[in-house]
């Protein structure tokens, strides 16, 4: 091998190390802190079942739908368990994903795999940031098995298009959220149903959906993670009780019975 190969050989091997390390530092996840840490562990009637594809929170009672959630970009899935928690603690059994490289771009269809394990059971799917378009997506494509979608800071795009889905729809988002780009989430509006449900939190922001700490471009939360988890739980729990279970109810033709059991 001459020396001038030998050079480009190297500057080549070079050049691939500079790239491989620009892309593990761009790829680098927030980090969930003490308090998803804490969420992550059972007890006071919580059950918590990591199975490498999905985290599955579930209390005592077991109501209906359960939830799937996709996280943000580059978000830790533990990120996202105490909202998961708060919302087992209420009986729904909620289920976040596991995404390769922690984008749910990556594998839309993870959900599929929920679905099959649960067969007779019914869910509602969302997401935080792009983990919600990219729940839109699926849902536009699975909608025999999902009777309702939420946006936690998030929003469709063309290929999440619900307009004519004739499911449920809810939409959060927090009044000092410095993430998403309100023109966008605006134009949005068009691929979401006449009759979504669009709710503010009044001093949330972006990264507090989750528990992974302050994040590039969002703004300072007006009020504690704490209170946004409960507002966000409260505000699903309203939409669920309200829009989805009665829809299910009045499509299934069954007007008695208890539409809160889960069957499997």
């Amino acid at each position: 091998m001459s020396r001038k190969r030998k050079i480009w050989r190297r500057a080549l091997v070079l050049l691939l190390l500079v790239g491989a390390c620009t892309a593990i530092w761009y790829l680098r996840p927030y980090q969930h802190d003490q308090a998803a840490k804490d969420a992550m562990q059972g007890g006071e009637g919580i059950t918590v079942i990591d199975t490498g594809d999905w985290i599955a929170f579930e209390g005592g009672e077991a109501r209906e739908p359960g939830l799937i959630l996709y996280p943000g970009a580059l978000v830790k899935s533990e990120s996202y368990a105490p909202l998961a928690r708060a919302l087992a603690g209420s009986g729904y059994r909620v289920f976040v994903a596991r995404m390769p490289l922690n984008l749910a771009i990556s594998d839309v269809e993870r959900a599929n795999q929920v679905l099959k394990a649960y067969p007779k059971q019914s869910f509602v799917i969302g997401g935080h940031s792009l983990g919600g378009a990219m729940a839109a997506r699926f849902a536009v494509q699975h909608l025999d098995r999902i009777d309702g979608v939420f946006f936690l800071g998030a929003y469709p795009d063309k290929r999440g298009d619900l307009q004519k889905a004739e499911i449920p729809v809810l939409s959060l988002l927090g009044s000092r959220d410095g993430v998403v780009n309100r023109e966008k989430f605006a134009a949005s509006k068009a691929f979401l149903p006449e009759n979504a449900v669009f709710m503010t939190i009044e001093g949330g922001n972006h990264a507090q959906v989750g528990s992974y700490g302050a994040q590039e471009g969002d703004q300072p939360a007006a009020i504690t993670p704490q209170e946004q988890w409960q507002q966000t739980v409260a505000a699903i729990k309203d939409w669920l009780l309200s829009d989805v279970i009665p829809r299910k109810r009045d499509n299934a033709g069954n007007d008695s019975g208890n539409p809160d059991v889960f069957g499997r």
